[in-house]
């Protein structure tokens, strides 16, 4: 049913965006927003990424304040794996701390391997929307396919993390890079 339901709803988020124009780059801001969203319940953490039982689930964003507004509508009153989500506007020289999923904007595409790099080794999810992206530490990338908003998997930097990335999200993902 998970499964199905997780099918269902890419499908409505892909159909959603017929042709990208500037009039609908609200519209892709906001598919891509609720993407960032639900990755969070198809990759596990390791407990240790949490600060306890009650702790927060954390999707910081760096270099696009746009997504970040976004989410904040997108999260207010949900919940991720049954945590309470907090959206964290990340700055220039703030380390990571107890982040869960952070999403690199193309304004600050040129830190990718920064960014990374300083995530090697955490249990961090790096998602990003930048060209050859996966190449340069992202996990998971956006990318635009005939006008719709799609994604591309990178496996060995989420495994390095401690993260394991759902078999049903690798399913209706583009590209699964191992």
């Amino acid at each position: 049913m998970v499964a199905l339901s997780l099918r269902a709803w890419l499908a409505a988020l892909l159909l959603a965006l017929p042709g990208l124009t500037a009039a609908q780059a609200d519209r892709e801001l906001q598919i891509k927003a609720a993407f960032l969203y639900k990755f969070g319940d198809f990759v596990e953490w390791p407990a240790s990424a949490f600060a306890g039982p009650d702790g927060v689930f954390v999707i910081g964003v760096v270099g696009a304040d746009g997504m970040a507004d976004e989410l904040e509508k997108v999260v207010t009153g949900r919940t991720v794996q049954d945590r309470a989500v907090v959206v964290r506007r990340l700055r220039r020289g703030e380390t990571l701390g107890r982040m869960h999923v952070l999403f690199v904007g193309q304004a600050e595409a040129a830190r990718l391997p920064e960014l990374a790099g300083a995530a090697q080794g955490q249990p961090v999810l790096l998602v990003t929307d930048s060209d050859n992206a996966t190449a340069r530490g992202s996990m998971i990338n956006f990318v635009s396919v005939e006008g719709k908003v799609r994604f591309d998997v990178a496996l060995p930097g989420a495994e390095r993390g401690g993260l394991k990335i759902s078999a049903r999200l690798l399913a209706v993902a583009r590209r699964v890079l191992s």
